[in-house]
């Protein structure tokens, strides 16, 4: 008994820190290359983010899934051909300025 305490004493001590740490990123240096392969983030979160980032710049609350979807469908083919691009900068060559 005395043995399993410690154990959970130590663990919630040791496993603590890692749960309190917080990841900043900057989207705007994010590459396409690095958006595909999920190097700094996962790239359905990613898509997720930049969906509700572009929606709220221009006060869109709903969400129209399957255009969702196929908008990042469209992301990922501009960016396989274009690894080097920022992210952000595809999103706005194939959304448009506007969306």
């Amino acid at each position: 008994m005395k043995t399993g305490l410690i154990f959970f004493m130590l663990s919630a001590v040791l496993w603590h820190p890692a749960a309190q740490a917080q990841v900043t990123i900057d989207v705007a240096k994010i590459t396409c290359n690095q958006f595909m392969f999920g190097n700094i983030v996962d790239s359905r979160t990613m898509s997720i983010w930049l969906s509700g980032y572009y929606n709220g710049a221009l006060s869109n609350t709903l969400i129209d899934v399957p255009a969702m979807q196929e908008r990042a469908r469209e992301v990922v083919r501009y960016c396989m051909s274009h690894p080097e691009v920022i992210l952000m900068d595809a999103v706005k060559t194939v959304l448009g300025e506007s969306k």
